[in-house]
């Protein structure tokens, strides 16, 4: 994971995420992208809330400039290379253009205008319109530790094989990795694979795992996955992103939307 691009928004929970990207970088040796965008969005609001564009335009310019000036110098101090962009425009269309030459893309849960809960509609709508993987990075994680254990949710989707291969690099060095799944009903047309295939593939890899089976007859298979991962110390938890092209709050699957709603340890999402 050589190119990182991070999603910069002025918002309580960057820093956390800026300060974990940050490690990434330097564990990598990779060169970390910023990106900020100036949603659109905010000014066809003000429009029908009888505001001037330019009047919402001004003031989110000027927001922008200060939090950039604030974050370039913060950067100044590190030992990571870095650029930035900010753009105008519908933001997840210019995070998927930038997405496209990313080896993972660095997002949080607060989008603008979120007030801290619920998933973000910009991560829902941008992790199923890109191949690149999206690390989602809660509040209260400040730093990428490659030695936590890792527990990847497996029902044998090809989502959950999409997103384990994205994994390795941060799999390679964890004390332990742990493939988990939780009985669900099977799903018409969905690709079955065995946990024993997953398992395989990280072995040829180098990486060794321990298949899990979880009973969620006690709460949500959201629950069930993430008390799993606190039982196990787990730094990280991988898993596929489902959902079809609907409404951004519409496009996960219940599952994910669970695990972004309240996240509690960061997360590896890929479609």
């Amino acid at each position: 994971m050589r190119s990182i691009l991070l999603h910069v928004e002025n918002t309580p929970a960057f820093e956390d995420r800026f300060q974990y990207a940050l490690d990434l970088a330097r564990h990598f040796r990779g060169h970390l992208s910023c990106f900020q965008g100036i949603s659109m969005e905010a000014m066809v609001s003000a429009d029908f809330a009888g505001v001037g564009t330019g009047m919402v335009l001004d003031s989110l310019r000027e927001a922008a400039d200060e939090h950039r000036a604030k974050v370039e110098a913060a950067l100044g101090q590190e030992d990571v290379p870095w650029d930035w962009e900010t753009a105008y425009g519908r933001e997840v269309a210019n995070l998927q253009r930038r997405a496209a030459l990313s080896d993972v893309v660095v997002m949080g849960p607060l989008g603008w205008g979120k007030d801290g809960r619920g998933a973000s509609p910009v991560v829902a709508e941008l992790v199923l319109a890109v191949e690149t993987p999206i690390l989602f990075v809660p509040q209260g994680c400040s730093s990428f530790d490659a030695t936590h254990p890792a527990l990847v949710a497996w029902n044998g989707s090809r989502e959950a094989g999409n997103a384990l291969r994205f994994a390795v690099p941060l799999l390679r060095e964890a004390n332990a990795v742990y493939l988990a799944s939780v009985e669900e009903p099977s799903k018409e047309g969905r690709v079955e694979l065995p946990d024993t295939d997953g398992a395989a593939y990280l072995s040829r890899h180098g990486i060794s795992s321990t298949i899990v089976e979880l009973d969620h007859s006690d709460g949500t298979v959201a629950y069930t996955l993430v008390r799993a991962a606190k039982l196990r110390d787990c730094g990280l938890m991988v898993m596929g992103a489902y959902g079809h092209s609907r409404l951004a709050e519409l496009l996960l699957g219940g599952v994910t939307r669970s695990m972004l709603a309240e996240p509690t340890i960061p997360l590896l999402l890929a479609h």
